[in-house]
């Protein structure tokens, strides 16, 4: 009751913004009565006016939104109904929603993860609300709205950053600087993610609410101030590069295309279209791969572009998009389709949260609208009963470092994904090698995930494991962070019976590692790894294996899994060299602030001299451990041998001869 009443006091005391007239286009088509009213000094009538034409506009187009078929799910009406009571849900990894106060707190922090505080100015429950609002007509949802909209306004505002005399600094004294801010708040609400996070649903808050009493004239000045403020807040703190800047240039362009009366729009167009077309030059790799080598974040930026392209298409500013433009968002999810295991699941290689087929078919069904004509999108879009997946079976990304080794595109194939390339960005993790398999739809080796992103020393501790390069399918040293990430691609081959990928990463002072995968008659996989230089100490190959019925072997120097259903594998590890296997801490993070328990194991050498570690690991599919064959493994030459590699392998009584030659 106290909330409702505050509100009630808050809403009645609203006063007309007549700054909103000078933000706007007086030559605008369609805003001649509200120029004519201004003029009058008549800004009570002018303001109505102005909601009145926005209210009956049809000359612009929201692709995202389509007032006559809007529905809620269960989730979406709890977010909603928990805002009533100012429980936010902003981030995935708390919930339920959190209580911010009668008196809404916009700086409560209750734990310091900076997503969650981050998040919560996306203001995510905005749209829920809306919904809930349109589908039953309750003013309750509105009232509420229209409340938190200004009560955020009014809590928030921008603080101007006071800079030192930018002549007496360093390059780099200028950068942290221009980072300060006087209040800290700032540094949350409205980092331009944040800003651009609300702008791109402005829209979509007048298309929900302006039916309501409560969105009234005064009430829509505010909002439109609001928005022109949040846009070129945008245009003058745009994020240096990466993904934020995607994602706020397109936002930018959203915001010019859905609001064309302010005066400023046309500059919004092109700076979102400059940006796009120009950082896509940047940051997408020659093989159609984002720059920052993580999967859900190259996901995240085909839609950016594909977002940006069809709002212009719609409203008639196509031709601002060269067809190079529309030529690289093909490659891109070209490139995101070769990555997919069998079972239309992504690796969760560097942050990437897990995404199943279902996430696949969705966006393949919003891409299909761009590209019609691409049956391999069809194929995925409609989950394989139209269209035709790629000719090309297994494929290397060379220039980004993903190779995928696979049977077939057939649910129950079997499949190795691999990431090795060069360093990325923020996102990316120390984890070069690492690999995911893939049979009769289990993921036998899935990645470790990202668990949390940044906050306190408590929050970067978990994130801090999940990135360390000892809990990936690769090979350290001392059981240190990879100190250098710049793998290249010696060899690929995937024609014949038997395919065959070689890498290679400068990955420490004075050691480097080559990993040698064979898929054998496309059945099994046989994995070599050579660390190779003057380096000494411990040198490990580590393995993180799916959660359930596992078995380790110590003294075998094997594990096994144990399922019900033949669908089991066996891993078997050879060495040059003496070496000892030892179970270590195993993790995975499918989600934001959720990890379970599995097994996980190294086969450890101390490298004294010069001498090359080697180790050879077969990766065998069976149906059960028990019925299965033995495993041999043998080194054909005694030493390491920069230009080839050769092996013997046995598996039962077949016998198999891997080599190639540089």
């Amino acid at each position: 009751m106290l909330i409702s009443l505050s509100i009630s006091i808050h809403l009645k005391s609203q006063t007309l913004d007549t700054g909103v007239f000078s933000l706007l286009n007086p030559g605008f088509k369609g805003l001649e009565e509200v120029s004519r009213l201004h003029s009058a000094v008549k800004d009570k009538e002018a303001s109505e006016a102005l909601l009145k034409y926005f209210k009956k506009r049809t000359s612009v187009i929201n692709p995202e939104v389509n007032i006559e078929r809007i529905s809620i799910s269960k989730e979406e009406q709890q977010y909603a109904d928990d805002a009533m009571e100012h429980k936010f849900f902003s981030h995935e990894g708390f919930k339920p929603s959190l209580f911010y106060g009668k008196d809404i707190n916009w700086n409560y922090w209750p734990v310091h993860d900076n997503e969650l505080r981050w998040q919560l100015h996306r203001q995510k429950w905005f749209i829920p609300m809306g919904k809930a609002y349109l589908l039953t007509g309750d003013e309750k949802y509105s009232k509420e709205w229209v409340f938190q909209y200004l009560d955020w306004i009014k809590k928030n505002p921008i603080v101007e950053k006071k800079k030192k005399n930018a002549s007496k600094l360093t390059k780099e004294q200028a950068l942290k600087e221009d980072n300060k801010v006087d209040d800290d708040n700032m540094r949350y609400a409205w980092r331009p993610l944040e800003v651009s996070a609300r702008l791109q649903n402005q829209y979509a808050f007048f298309q929900y609410f302006n039916t309501s009493k409560n969105f009234t004239a005064e009430f829509f000045n505010q909002f439109l101030v609001n928005v022109y403020r949040h846009a070129n807040y945008i245009l003058n703190n745009y994020t240096e590069d990466g993904n934020h800047l995607l994602f706020e240039a397109q936002r930018v362009l959203y915001t010019g295309i859905l609001f064309p009366e302010f005066k400023d729009a046309q500059v919004w167009r092109k700076s979102g279209i400059d940006t796009l077309n120009s950082q896509m030059g940047i940051q997408v790799y020659p093989d159609g791969m984002q720059f920052e080598l993580d999967p859900m974040y190259h996901l995240a930026m085909i839609n950016v572009f594909c977002k940006a392209l069809q709002m212009a298409d719609i409203n008639g500013y196509r031709a601002e998009f060269s067809q190079k433009y529309k030529d690289t968002i093909e490659k891109m999810i070209t490139a995101y389709y070769s990555l997919l295991l069998p079972d239309l699941s992504m690796p969760m290689f560097s942050d990437t949260h897990e995404l199943k087929a279902a996430e696949v078919i969705k966006n393949s069904k919003e891409w299909a609208l761009l590209f019609p004509g691409n049956q391999q999108i069809r194929y995925f879009a409609t989950n394989g009963k139209e269209g035709m997946p790629s000719q090309i079976r297994s494929n290397a990304l060379k220039a980004s470092g993903f190779y995928s080794l696979r049977s077939g595109w057939e649910k129950d194939a079997t499949a190795m994904v691999l990431k090795g390339g060069p360093a990325g960005e923020w996102h990316c993790q120390l984890d070069n090698g690492t690999f995911n398999i893939m049979v009769k739809g289990r993921n036998f080796f899935p990645d470790a995930g990202s668990y949390s992103y940044a906050g306190d020393e408590e929050v970067m501790k978990m994130r801090n494991w999940f990135r360390q390069t000892k809990v990936h399918n690769t090979l350290t040293l001392n059981d240190a962070n990879l100190e250098t990430a710049d793998t290249k691609c010696l060899l690929w081959k995937s024609a014949g019976a038997t395919e065959i990928l070689v890498t290679e990463n400068p990955s420490y002072k004075d050691l480097r590692h080559r990993r040698s995968a064979f898929f054998v008659e496309r059945k099994f996989f046989v994995v070599v790894d050579e660390a190779v230089g003057s380096a000494t100490g411990k040198v490990g190959i580590h393995f993180q294996i799916c959660e359930g019925n596992v078995s380790l072997d110590l003294a075998g120097q094997k594990a096994y899994t144990n399922f019900g259903d033949d669908n089991n594998l066996i891993l078997k590890t050879v060495a040059g060299q003496k070496q000892v296997m030892e179970e270590e801490e195993g993790w995975v993070s499918y989600q934001s602030k959720q990890k379970s328990a599995r097994k996980a194991f190294a086969f450890n050498t101390e490298k004294q001299t010069n001498v090359a570690v080697r180790y050879i690991t077969v990766i065998l599919p069976v149906k059960n451990f028990k019925d299965a064959p033995e495993i041999k493994a043998s080194f054909d030459a005694p030493s390491f041998n920069e230009k080839g590699l050769q092996i013997s392998v046995q598996i039962g009584s077949e016998n198999y001869k891997l080599n190639y030659q540089l």
